[in-house]
């Protein structure tokens, strides 16, 4: 075992993973963590503890990430290029694993001039393949960056990173996959699927390329509550693609409490078609402020309870 952790001891078991975000506060309340946590105790592999989401300002993923292992859920912990050197990265992937951090998911981090502080400076000294390779080597050949070596007490992380099947452009997204894997991912996380035609084109691609067999493959899915926010997706967040069909849907769904019960039967039936999809190992859920949707989706998909491993 790389980690030992617990996603890890799924995947290589066999079984079908899960795991679903979950969002620090833009405050210092740990209770906010602790909530949010319980909705995750029992239910998933792994909690992912996003890092500064959408370049805005919240408690900080390593923070929250302690928070939640004392909660009894086990984190991975998201790390973007956008805020940190080389030295402070291994300086916290070290503090990371010290504190009990098992899984490290390895982003480039939206830019800053989306999120609350756009005058800020960012930093990107390394791209996020680059952060994979460094946390591997750390990891299996006991080196920092530098060269210098670890001596002892190595942080023994399962390294996972994001792709996009959606982007453009389309044919080169299998590439970014493959250098991502040759960099030492062990699993990815992928954007938000709404649309389930393109998704299983790009599974298709990677499947002939053999990926499929050399890194774990977690479909990305958000249960969402209105048609406003798949048009807000479709219209304002770059690599989406939600087909028409899925707005109309919603649109025609009724009142509140319907549209968010349409919404958790889109879900279910996307998380029952990518199930069927050859290569895909588990799905990420994605509740954006819905937190407290995760075991609900779960148990009503079967995929409770989890596996012993």
């Amino acid at each position: 075992m790389k980690s030992d952790s617990r996603l890890e001891k799924v995947l290589t078991a066999g079984k079908f993973a899960v795991t679903a975000e979950l969002g620090p506060p833009q405050n210092a309340n740990p209770d906010a963590i602790k909530k949010k946590a319980q909705h995750c105790l029992g239910n998933v592999e792994g909690a992912n503890i996003t890092d500064n989401q959408t370049a805005i300002v919240r408690m900080s993923s390593i923070a929250a990430a302690a928070i939640a292992i004392s909660c009894g859920v086990e984190p991975v912990v998201q790390m973007v290029c956008r805020d940190r050197n080389r030295i402070a990265m291994q300086s916290d992937i070290l503090g990371a694993a010290a504190l009990g951090v098992k899984n490290l998911l390895c982003l480039s981090g939206d830019h800053q001039k989306f999120g609350n502080h756009p005058e800020a400076a960012n930093v990107f000294d390394i791209d996020s393949v680059q952060l994979i390779a460094m946390v591997k080597a750390m990891r299996d050949d006991k080196q920092f960056l530098s060269g210098d070596p670890i001596k002892e007490h190595e942080p023994r992380l399962f390294i996972g990173a994001v792709e996009n099947p959606f982007a453009d452009p389309f044919e080169f997204r299998v590439m970014r996959l493959a250098k991502k894997i040759a960099a030492g991912a062990d699993f990815i996380q992928t954007q938000c699927v709404f649309d389930v035609d393109k998704f299983a084109r790009w599974m298709e691609l990677v499947v002939a390329e053999g990926l499929h067999e050399k890194v774990y493959i977690l479909a990305g899915l958000t249960p969402v509550r209105s048609h406003r926010a798949l048009q807000y997706m479709k219209n304002e967040v770059a690599g989406m693609s939600i087909p028409d069909e899925l707005i109309k849907r919603m649109e025609a769904a009724g009142d509140k409490e319907e549209r968010k019960e349409e919404g958790i039967k889109m879900c279910l039936e996307m998380i029952e078609q990518v199930k069927k999809i050859k290569g895909v190992a588990g799905i990420h859920l994605m509740p954006i402020g819905w937190e407290s949707i995760t075991p609900v989706i779960l148990e009503r998909a079967g995929l409770l309870p989890r596996p012993q491993v």
